[in-house]
């Protein structure tokens, strides 16, 4: 176990300082020990939930059908390239040039 050498303080009205010292001498534990394990099992639900995404179902379905479909091959970066370089002449095809 490592060595607890940080603090952390909190202001409570004396009810809740009631509460808690009763809980945590049902526990049969010390009231630091109890507060602090009710406080990292609290942390560890929010830091899970911050994690996680909720979907509707349906909307949930419609993802996973689009991410099934597959998307048409965008031209690779050479044939953008020479569609854009070589635009139809006015005057026709010129010799020695490639169609456009």
């Amino acid at each position: 176990m490592a060595i607890k050498t940080d603090r952390i303080e909190a202001r409570l009205s004396p009810d809740e300082r009631s509460l808690i010292e009763r809980a945590a001498a049902t526990s049969g534990m010390s009231v630091s020990a109890f507060l602090v394990g009710a406080a990292v099992e609290r942390a560890d639900e929010v830091v899970a939930e911050s994690m996680v995404t909720v979907a509707p179902a349906g909307y949930f379905d419609r993802l996973l059908a689009a991410l099934d479909e597959p998307d048409a091959a965008p031209a690779s970066p050479r044939q953008r390239h020479v569609r854009v370089a070589t635009p139809k002449s006015p005057l026709g095809d010129l010799p020695g040039r490639a169609p456009g």
